[in-house]
């Protein structure tokens, strides 16, 4: 069986994980998301369950799909989410990113 203590907890790291990422506070992140910032506390410590719409609220706040707030998995909307960051940019910077990707590319999967 699924253990949903654990599975809270996980959700909850991820979500302040993303949230420190880009550089916001709980309360920021509440603001955003139109939830209190006692909500947002709960979330991310585990101690509370989210309603859909909470949840759907968050991934769109920190720019991610609801699947990786659950799951920790990158979905075909995540690489969307991304794509429409990448449409932001000049050719010449989504070159220097593309030179990024593929350094990570020769980092991570020297053996596959």
């Amino acid at each position: 069986m699924l253990d949903v203590k654990l599975c809270l907890k996980e959700t909850g790291q991820r979500i302040m994980e993303r949230r420190k990422k880009m550089g916001l506070t709980q309360e920021q992140l509440a603001e955003k998301c139109e939830l209190t910032t006692q909500a947002v506390s709960y979330f991310e410590s585990g101690k509370r369950n989210m309603r859909q719409d909470s949840l759907m609220k968050i991934a769109l706040g920190l720019g991610v799909s609801t699947d990786y707030l659950l799951t920790g998995d990158i979905i075909d909307k995540d690489k969307l989410l991304l794509s429409e960051k990448l449409d932001k940019l000049t050719p010449k910077e989504i070159r220097i990113i593309e030179g990024i990707v593929d350094e990570c590319i020769n980092l991570y999967h020297k053996d596959a």
